[in-house]
């Protein structure tokens, strides 16, 4: 009851803001701070460099936010990148770093106007081509502008400190001349090119796709063993008996014993009421354990029969599925302009009659649908725009781009959190073919190659259109989204330009995104990187894992569990969702979080706000740094601060941001308001003790709300604004860019 007295009748006497004296209300500061940082030019490096903050013997650090896609909201794994971003970027500048954060959003292609056409075909009951490209494309640029606008007040709600004057998008003026420019090149020194190849076709989105945007479905099928007719002396077992029609040949394994003797035959046969001709070759890839073991070759419709085909040159590759995935046939065949799945079952129906069907056997199967469209992938050869990773680049030593996406993360000169993610890299990197380029969509990067009128074999490829425009037809297709985010972090400091900030900031360094996208993005930034400046994109590269709810479930729409972090924002606080993402969460795994995780943190965000009323209305006024004027034992518990202080600090350095954030959490709740301000109200009462215990509660208040400050800016900072009557500092400035504390032990 005498501390409770005692603790009342100083708040009385001392004059501590008003503001203190009630619970902690994140709506009262969030939207205020944010906008005195941004207004400052806190953000912007020029402008911190003026404050003198910035250490010049410090190397810069930059990193650039790997850009969210025009398509909609931010979710919570957009929070988690954020956060972790954040806190390392505030961190940074408070140690005196030259930092700068470029933000900037994706117009991520096919999924934005995936996006608008569903909506158009919903509500007008319309295609793209009864709009026609002009009036699409605005309709598209407008839901990317409003999209746009949502992410970045997301953004800014969730405390991301970017420099917004250096903001970018992958689709805006600059980003243009630095993919033309990077295509130009690529087509001169002969990594780029055009051919009919096989391509993963999207017949719902009526585009290409690559190997990487497909999602493979566990299906029931069934598996069809059959001969192509009575005298043909090889059965063959496949899932899709439709596209027998377009076989070529029948691959067996060179050591079969069961079919050496026909090994180099050919037949010409009568299958479904059309000629086929079939010959026989030996192929080590055949499974001799599989299905009959004997695989028919359709080179037209299997990637994987299109390369035996190139390794047997197998000239004939006849096409007898289209664009709409329905079968090409003769003009009144019982096959003609039918659905692949109504077509399987005709092929079926006609073996059965024909006495040809062996065998039906239910098995499961990966089907492959297109991640956006959910449309079942149709593998067809198209004329593409290719990039090929094997050939050697004499700019780049002879090296392919395989070499030079391998090599960095191979002699470590890019590091990966978590390491283990290198063998899967690795392996991605041995089975990577041609990426193809082109997709048959209006928005997007449009192929900077164009076609003379009057003749079927000039072209050109340049950043600017030819002269006499006129003359020319511009090919029609667009780029690969990841083909212009693969030149992010370069194009973002003002590539193909030379500028300063090119100079200063590049390589980037810390990549910091989902492990998912490690392919996807990741690996072809290295890949762009190292062809075009020579260099690589960022020294390390820090993969997060998956945000998922409380019961460990994926967020999505169909489970009604997603969180919206402006939701989060306004019931609990950015700080409390911050805190709430990062801790408990290592590198590279998945993660939990629920409502109760980040109500938790709402207290600790209380919490603080209450230490700090409680030493302000405590503490006699005084000035820091002071300690030489603290007693031994309040120096060896500062001492025992510092050595926290250390260790935090090393933990942030290592990127274990979430042992940081956890050891920070601790110490003030459990070590400075459990037991040291406990032990502080009778020590503080002892006229011989009192400015020591003031001085050490001062110092460990100010530095443990420095220190916190990255995780939470907005408690701190606005703790920070109202220490001043009590607690005297030398040359205050805001918070975010007050320097970090040293770690130094009392001597």
């Amino acid at each position: 009851m005498t501390h409770i007295l005692w603790y009342i009748t100083k708040m009385e006497n001392n004059s501590i803001p008003e503001i203190l004296t009630k619970s902690y209300n994140p709506t009262e500061h969030e939207t205020r701070l944010y906008k005195m940082w941004e207004e400052a030019g806190y953000f912007n490096p020029d402008t911190v460099k003026n404050t003198g903050l910035v250490n010049e013997s410090k190397d810069p650090f930059s990193i650039v936010l790997p850009p969210p896609n025009v398509t909609g909201i931010l979710h919570m794994g957009h929070a988690m990148m954020i956060t972790v971003e954040d806190i390392i970027v505030r961190y940074k500048r408070m140690q005196g770093h030259d930092t700068l954060w470029i933000p900037g959003t994706d117009h991520a292609a096919i999924a934005t106007q995936s996006k608008v056409e569903k909506d158009i075909q919903k509500k007008e009951g319309k295609s793209r081509y009864d709009l026609g490209r002009e009036e699409l494309l605005r309709r598209v640029e407008q839901f990317a502008q409003e999209s746009h606008d949502t992410i970045i007040t997301q953004m800014k709600a969730m405390g991301a400190s970017c420099d917004w004057s250096r903001e970018a998008f992958t689709l805006d003026e600059k980003r243009t001349v630095a993919v033309r420019t990077v295509f130009k090149n690529m087509y001169e020194d002969g990594l780029i090119y055009r051919k009919n190849r096989i391509v993963n076709w999207d017949p719902k989105g009526q585009t290409t796709i690559s190997d990487d945007e497909i999602v493979y479905e566990e299906r029931e099928s069934v598996l069809y063993t059959f001969k192509y007719s009575e005298d043909f002396p090889i059965a063959i077992s496949t899932t899709r008996p439709e596209t027998k029609i377009g076989d070529v040949a029948v691959a067996v394994h060179p050591e079969d014993e069961r079919y050496q003797k026909y090994i180099g035959k050919e037949y010409n046969l009568n299958f479904c009421d059309l000629p086929i001709s079939i010959k026989i070759i030996a192929d080590d890839t055949v499974l001799k354990d599989f299905g009959t073991g004997a695989l028919g070759v359709t080179p037209a419709h299997s990637i994987i029969d299109w390369e035996i085909a190139d390794r047997h040159n197998l000239s004939n590759r006849p096409q007898v599925i289209n664009e709409y995935a329905k079968i090409i046939a003769p003009e009144g065949h019982f096959l003609q302009n039918k659905k692949t799945t109504e077509a399987r079952e005709l092929v079926v129906s006609w073996l059965k009659e024909k006495g040809l069907l062996i065998g039906e056997e239910r098995v499961k199967q990966n089907i492959g649908t297109a991640e956006r469209t959910s449309g079942i992938i149709e593998p067809l050869p198209k004329l593409q725009w290719f990039i090929d990773v094997n050939k050697p680049i004499e700019k780049r030593g002879g090296k392919s781009l395989k070499e030079l996406m391998r090599e960095p993360i191979e002699n470590d000169n890019i590091e990966m959190i978590p390491d283990y993610f290198t063998k899967t890299y690795f392996h991605w990197i041995d089975n990577l073919k041609d990426w193809c380029i082109s997709r048959q969509i209006w928005y997007g990067h449009r192929i900077p190659v164009w076609y003379k009128k009057d003749s079927i074999s000039e072209l050109y490829v340049g950043v600017n259109p030819p002269e006499n425009l006129e003359l020319w037809e511009q090919d029609p297709d667009t780029l690969d989204t990841w083909f212009s985010s693969g030149l992010w972090t370069f194009s973002t400091l003002g590539w193909p330009e030379q500028t300063s900030d090119l100079k200063r900031y590049h390589p980037t360094n810390i990549l910091e995104t989902g492990y998912e996208i490690l392919f996807f993005w990741v690996a072809r930034m290295i890949l762009m990187t190292q062809y075009a400046i020579g260099e690589i994109p960022f020294k390390t590269i820090y993969l997060h894992g998956t945000v998922r709810d409380g019961q460990g479930r994926k967020m999505s729409k169909s489970l009604g569990n997603g969180i919206d972090p402006i939701d989060i924002k306004d019931r609990y606080g950015a700080d409390a969702g911050r805190m709430a993402l990062i801790i408990g969460t290592a590198p590279g795994t998945d993660s939990k979080v629920s409502e109760d995780k980040i109500k938790g943190y709402k207290n600790f965000a209380n919490k603080i706000w209450n230490i700090t009323r409680f030493v302000l209305s405590s503490i006699e006024p005084v000035s820091i740094p002071n300690e030489s004027n603290l007693n031994d034992d309040d120096k060896k518990v500062l001492g025992e601060w510092r050595e926290q202080l250390s260790s935090i600090t090393t933990h942030i350095e290592k990127y274990r941001l979430y042992m940081a954030g956890e050891e920070l959490y601790h110490y003030i709740w459990h070590t400075f308001a459990d037991k040291i301000i406990e032990e502080s109200k009778d020590i503080l009462k002892d006229e011989n003790k009192r400015k020591s215990r003031s001085i050490l509660l001062a110092t460990i208040l100010t530095e443990t709300i420095t220190t916190l400050h990255p995780f939470m800016p907005f408690v701190t900072e606005a703790i920070w604004e109202n220490i001043d009557g009590q607690i005297l500092l030398d040359n205050k400035k805001p918070l975010i860019i007050t320097q970090w504390p040293t770690h130094t032990l009392p001597q």
